[in-house]
Formats: structure tokens, C-alpha cells, sequence
């Protein structure tokens, strides 16, 4: 019964080296971005890449139907890490086609993290308007209008390729789409399911695949997150950006786009280009590591190139560079307009084309957010706005900075300006400034997955007021400890984690996420006692209840400590909160009363029908039911209907490990022992601290006579496995292996 990567990337040829970006570069220059592999073009094909005196036309960006449509969103790339943006990446495939494009010098996004921003991008709509505010807990709703809903009943094939994920299905982007291809590699059991991604490469040949499918014009949206922590890039780009692995990231990716590129050329129609990214990446710079909590030009200012790709094009056009603000509500409305389609409906923001053909326009005051800590932890909500190169951010201790004298904003002018700041606060006033809607609940996978991408998740309750003490800026030592905390964590440093933690609660005792970091430290390491005193120290302290009662009443119940009061702690939660359903039936089930936990895994699956760990739960407690008959017919029935269910399950999320252990006991049951071993081992590839699952399999290699794999795993549950929890089956395992 169950309540609840080290990022890996494949070597890559050597990159390219250190380029400076002259007018007319030697002819091999294609052939050096192409990656090792890719289809080399023809001269005839490849010519839209060449580098063209400046006696070329300028670019311009004319509306016409029959072109295809790249949206290409690079997840946590700031503006200045890109080559052509002045940055210490080498980037030869985005700076060519920004020189053949436009290049927007001042572009914002609206939010910080990685699913509101992508919702915007999509909709032509704010935050609080499209209601993503966060990346746990909201799911687009249910007819909102996108790029993908409103170019497919114009005759485009819809596709979306993924590399992250809060991208993927279960959080709602996908109508519209004909393909929506999220497949993680954890998804496949290749890897531990602790950082969910793919790489650059991976997403960018499915993209490719497709897109040489398509017989038509399509719109393909191509997403890829190696940007994002932890900075791992493959080994060559590792090895020339050593210091700086955030840049090799970056320079891994530009890399990676050679393939989708030439595809391009090589189409039988235009297409047109958009690249941008979704948010930035702060490097440490005002106290951040890395992004989600501030709004500061780190991590607000994003790259955005709008280019048109056509194939055979004897003489490219001259690329254009656009200092006039623009924003993230503007890229729906540009392409749409690109190919002719009506700009009706709701579109908060207004199409580049003209400003492309002008060169230069009115100002677009831009609104923005990071509402993140606010629903978590109760924090003082972050809302802003940008007038121009003029900054101001609503916070207890309010900031104003003038970007085009101090562009690393550190003299806050506040007070010195109140005039022109006063004007920036009623500006702001002219958007919605109304508290945002609470989250909703994740699943436990779902939480874990997005904590493990340094997200922070969970439900704190609104607040009528803020005081300084709510301020971000006097908050961001306790986050950088709860990321410092995490690192340790992850390292095998546990002491030291705990430290941490426990520092963070005696600073800031309603920080929720602090306790249940701690209790899951001490869980995890076998000490259960410890877990389930601290989540009760959070609950008298006064910390957000909803999660850490959910985590209590399941430690009660799975420790066997106080079922009862599991079951008390869970009944009083909401009727429609899924987490704390399932949790509820692990309690019942663990207190034997089967026919109650059943049908809360029911409501479950009724809220949420493809919630696979209600699936998984449900044939664990089919297989006690079998478990507690003796009439053959009946047993062989319950077997049948657990492996539905368990089939259900990972059918639903191929990443429960869980599941893929209760599979294997119904396969071994049913005497299928070889199907069962294969089934043990995928729960131990996708987490090797499934440990229910370790011990049946060395059980079942032992009784195979496969003795060096027996005592291959045998000694992994001995090294891993918590002696609190598994005490008498390391004793068992430790005399085989003394044998």
C-alpha cells in the first residue's frame, strides 16, 4: 500500500567552438552545427542559413495562410546568456537565425516559474486572467482557448514535444493537439523517477519524426528544459563550460536545435520562427539561486526571436533588432496573425507585425507576478509592473528602480522618486489585484516530481495583511536553506540536512514545507518516531495543516503506530481532495476495514480517473482480499482483478515503482515467476528504494538458483534498506549471505 535523477544526459559530439559572428563565415559553417548524425542539406536546401551581405532586405513578417509555425519555449534561459544577446554561451544556431529575424531586446515575461508563464504564452493572456498561478496545484481550465485550439480548425496539425514535467498532460494544455508527446524517461523505468525530464536531443528528434509526418502545414510547440537545475550538461559541454555549467546547458541546447532547424529548410513550405524562453535564471544574483521566488530582471527578462525559415531562399533577409518593450501576452497574437487567422476571442496582448515592420513602437506596460511563496508559505504576494525601462515591485518594502540607468537593480529608488513610483503604484492598481485562488491538490507523485525540480508545493492560507516580516527579500535566507537543505539531502548528507532544517523551523516556525522536508528525512531514514513527532510540532506551531495532517495520518497508519488517529486526521479533510482520499484508505485499510478504503480509492478514481495510485491501492487491497478467503474460485478471481488493477495503474503512470511491485507478487503468485523477477526489477530501476520490491526479488532469485543476482540484490537491501522498517527480513537476507 502506498501513500505517496540525478539528471543524466547523453554524451554529445564536441561543441563547436568559440565563434565571433562575421558577416560572411566560410561555407563549412552549416556543416559544423549539424549535430553528429543529422541529415547534411544540400547547398540548394541550406541556402536560408547562409550569412548575406548587409545589401539584403530588411526582415519583415508578412500575414500569410499556407506556413508552418515553430514555437520554440527554452525553459530558464536568461536573455544574457545567449551569444547574440551578448552572453557567454556559444550559440551559432540562435544567433543566425536572430540575424535573420527580430530580435527583441526588452522582453518580459509575466510570471516565474514554468506553467503559468507557458499558459500566457499560449493564451495571449495574464495569470490572473487565464488562472495558472503557480506550477502545483492548477490545471488549465476546461475551454481555454489556445495557439492549439484556434490553429487546428484552420487546417494545421497540432503538435507538442515536451522535456519537462510541469508540462505535461495531467496539467491541461493538451486540447487542441494531436500529438502531445510528454514521455519522460522515468516513464519508461530507465531511470529514477526523482527528476523528471529529457533531454534536448530526445524531444528534438520526436519533434523532427513528427514533423516529417506531416503532409500539410502544422504548428509544432517544441519545449525543452535542460536549462533547468541541477546544470548537468553532456560531457563535452560540461568540459569547455566547467565554471559555468548553466552556460553549457545553454550552449548544449543551441547545439541540439541544429537538426530541427535544417528540417525546416528542407520543408516544401515557410515556416515561421518564434524562440523565447518562459522565465530566466537568477545565478545567485539578489539572493537567489535559481528562479520562483523573485521578479527581478534575472529572472523576468527573457530572449524572443521571431524569424521565417524559407526553404530555397536565394537571398535571406537582414535581421532587425528591436529595443521597444514587448511581452510574453504578445507571441499568441503574433503568430496567429502570421498566418492570417482573426484575432478575436480573448488575447490580452497585440501582434508584433507591425512593430517588426517599423522597427520601433509605443511602449506596452507590462504586468507581473510570483505568487508562488505566497500560496505555499503565506509570504507576501510579488506583483509588479514595467512602464517603459521604469520598474516597480509590490512588496511590504516597495522597490522602484529605473532599468536604463541601474539594470542590475540595486539602488531601489523608492523613496528618492515617490513621484514617478506613485505613478508605477497606480498603474498597477489598473490590473486585477485581487488575492489568487488557492491551489488545488497534487497527487503524491505529482508533488514529489515537482519538489524534485526544486518546486515548492502545498496550500498556505490567505491573508488579509502583510508586514515587512512577509517581505520576500527577508525571506530569501530561509529559502536558500530549504534548497541547501535539499542538496544535502540528495548528497547522502543527512545529518547536515536535518541541521538545516531544523534551522529554518526555529527562524520561521510556520514554514510547512520545512517540517515535512524534515519528517520525510527522518522516514526515510528509518527513524519513524522522529517523522511523526515533527509533523505534530508543525501542526502546534501553527504551519499550513493541510499537507502535514495528510503526511501524519499516513506515517500513523503505515508505521502501525495510531490508526485511529490517522483515520481522524484524515476524515475531516475535504470530500474532493485526492491526496487526502487516498491517504484516508491506506488508514482504513490499515485498521482492516477494506470495504471503506475501497471506496475511497472509488472516490478517487471518480474525481481524478486516471490517478494511478488509487489504482495501485486498489489491487493491494484486492490482494489482501484474496489473502483472506479460502474458497479456490474466489482466489483466483481477487488474483485477476489485482492485475487489472495493477495493469490499470501503470497504464495510468508507468513510474510507480509500487505498482510494478504488487505486479510482480500477482505474477509470482500465478506462477509466472520469470515475469514477476522482470516486474521487480523495473520497481527497483524507477526507485531503487522500493524496497518490498528488492526483497521479493532476491526471495525469487534465491528459489530460481540464480545466486550471484540473489546476492547482487540481497547485499543492496542490506546496505539500503531501513532497519526500522525491515529488521527481520535483513536478518533473513544477511544469514543467506553468510552462507
Amino acid at each position: 500500500m502506498s501513500s505517496s535523477k540525478t539528471k543524466k544526459k547523453p554524451s554529445a559530439p564536441a561543441p563547436p567552438p568559440e565563434v565571433s559572428a562575421p558577416e560572411v563565415p566560410a561555407p563549412s559553417a552549416l556543416e559544423r552545427l549539424l549535430l553528429a548524425g543529422a541529415v547534411i542539406l544540400l547547398i540548394a536546401g541550406a541556402t536560408a542559413w547562409l550569412w548575406l551581405p548587409r545589401s539584403t532586405p530588411v526582415f519583415t513578417l508578412e500575414p500569410a495562410p499556407d506556413q508552418n509555425v515553430l514555437l520554440v519555449t527554452i525553459d530558464t534561459l536568461r536573455a544574457d546568456a545567449l551569444g547574440v544577446y551578448g552572453g557567454p554561451a556559444s550559440t551559432p544556431n540562435l544567433d543566425r537565425l536572430a540575424a535573420q529575424g527580430a530580435r527583441f531586446t526588452f522582453a518580459h515575461s509575466h510570471a516565474v516559474v514554468t506553467l503559468p508563464s507557458h499558459t500566457t504564452i499560449l493564451t495571449g493572456r495574464l495569470p490572473y486572467e487565464h488562472g495558472m498561478r503557480d506550477n502545483s496545484g492548477f490545471r488549465v481550465k476546461p475551454g481555454t482557448e489556445t495557439l492549439a485550439t484556434r490553429l487546428k480548425p484552420l487546417g494545421f496539425a497540432t503538435g507538442a514535444f515536451v522535456g519537462g514535467f510541469p508540462l505535461t498532460k495531467r496539467f491541461g494544455l493538451t486540447p487542441g493537439f494531436d500529438e502531445y508527446d510528454d514521455q519522460m524517461p522515468e516513464m519508461e523505468g530507465a531511470v529514477s523517477f526523482s527528476m523528471p525530464e529529457r533531454p534536448a536531443d530526445q524531444v528534438i528528434a520526436r519533434a523532427n519524426a513528427w514533423i516529417e509526418k506531416q503532409p500539410a502545414k502544422f504548428f509544432a510547440w517544441v519545449h525543452l528544459f535542460d536549462a533547468h537545475s541541477p546544470y548537468r550538461p553532456p560531457d563535452a559541454f560540461a568540459q569547455q563550460y566547467a565554471a559555468q555549467p548553466y552556460y553549457g546547458e545553454v550552449s548544449w541546447i543551441d547545439h541540439a536545435l541544429a537538426p530541427l532547424l535544417a528540417r525546416l529548410a528542407a520543408l516544401s513550405r515557410p515556416t515561421v520562427v518564434v524562440v523565447t524562453a518562459d522565465h530566466g535564471e537568477s545565478l545567485g544574483e539578489h539572493g537567489e539561486l535559481t528562479h520562483g521566488m523573485f521578479a527581478y530582471e534575472p529572472t523576468l527578462h527573457v530572449p524572443l526571436i521571431v524569424a521565417r525559415v524559407v526553404p530555397k531562399e536565394s537571398v535571406a533577409k537582414a535581421g532587425k533588432v528591436i529595443d521597444t518593450p514587448v511581452r510574453h501576452i504578445d507571441i499568441a497574437p503574433t503568430i496567429l496573425e502570421s498566418v492570417g487567422a482573426k484575432l478575436d476571442g480573448p488575447l490580452t496582448g497585440t501582434s508584433l507585425l507591425a512593430l517588426i515592420r517599423d522597427g520601433s513602437g509605443p511602449d506596452r506596460p507590462a504586468y507581473f507576478e510570483s505568487m508562488t511563496y505566497n500560496l505555499v508559505r503565506g509570504w507576501a504576494p510579488l506583483r509588479g509592473v514595467l512602464v517603459n525601462h521604469d520598474k516597480y515591485i509590490d512588496q511590504p518594502i516597495q522597490e522602484f528602480y529605473e532599468l536604463a540607468a541601474d539594470p542590475k537593480e540595486e539602488r531601489n529608488q523608492f523613496a528618492q522618486q515617490r513621484d514617478r513610483a506613485d505613478v508605477m503604484v497606480n498603474t498597477l492598481k489598473t490590473y486585477n489585484m485581487a488575492p489568487p485562488d488557492r491551489p488545488g491538490r497534487e497527487t503524491a507523485q505529482n508533488a514529489a516530481a515537482l519538489r524534485a525540480l526544486g518546486y515548492t508545493g502545498g496550500s498556505a492560507p490567505e491573508k488579509k495583511f502583510y508586514t515587512e516580516a512577509d517581505d520576500l527579500k527577508r525571506l530569501a535566507e530561509i529559502d536558500r536553506d530549504l534548497h541547501t537543505a535539499q542538496e544535502h539531502y540528495q548528497n547522502g548528507r543527512l545529518d547536515a540536512a536535518i541541521a538545516a532544517l531544523k534551522s529554518v523551523i526555529g527562524r520561521r516556525p510556520d514554514t510547512a514545507d520545512a517540517y515535512l522536508s524534515l519528517a520525510h528525512a527522518y522516514w526515510q531514514s528509518g527513524q519513524p518516531l522522529p517523522a511523526i513527532q515533527t509533523l505534530e510540532q508543525g501542526l502546534k506551531a501553527g504551519a499550513p495543516e493541510r499537507d502535514l495532517r495528510i503526511r501524519l495520518g499516513l506515517y500513523l497508519a503505515e508505521s502501525h503506530s495510531d490508526t485511529k488517529k490517522a483515520i481522524l486526521l484524515l476524515e475531516g479533510l475535504p470530500p474532493d481532495d485526492v491526496e487526502a482520499l487516498n491517504g484516508l484508505g491506506v488508514a482504513y485499510t490499515d485498521a482492516g476495514r477494506y470495504q471503506d478504503a475501497i471506496k475511497q480509492f472509488r472516490t478517487v478514481l471518480t474525481l481524478d480517473p486516471t490517478n494511478g495510485l488509487a489504482f495501485q491501492n486498489l489491487a493491494a487491497i484486492t490482494l489482501k482480499q484474496r489473502d483472506a478467503t479460502s474458497n479456490a474460485a474466489a482466489r483466483a478471481q481477487k488474483l485477476a482483478e489485482a492485475e487489472t488493477l495493477a495493469r490499470q495503474s501503470l497504464a495510468s503512470d508507468p513510474a510507480l515503482a509500487g505498482s510494478w511491485t504488487i505486479l510482480g507478487v500477482i505474477l509470482s503468485t500465478a506462477e509466472k515467476k520469470g515475469e514477476a523477477i522482470e516486474a521487480w526489477k523495473k520497481a527497483i530501476d524507477i526507485d531503487p528504494g522500493e524496497f518490498y520490491g528488492l526483497y521479493n526479488l532476491w526471495l525469487e532469485l534465491g528459489r530460481a538458483g540464480r545466486a550471484d543476482e540473489a546476492r547482487r540484490y540481497g547485499q543492496q537491501f542490506i546496505n539500503t534498506a531501513p532497519p526500522a522498517f525491515f529488521g527481520k527480513e535483513r536478518e533473513q537476507i544477511a544469514r543467506y549471505l553468510a552462507r
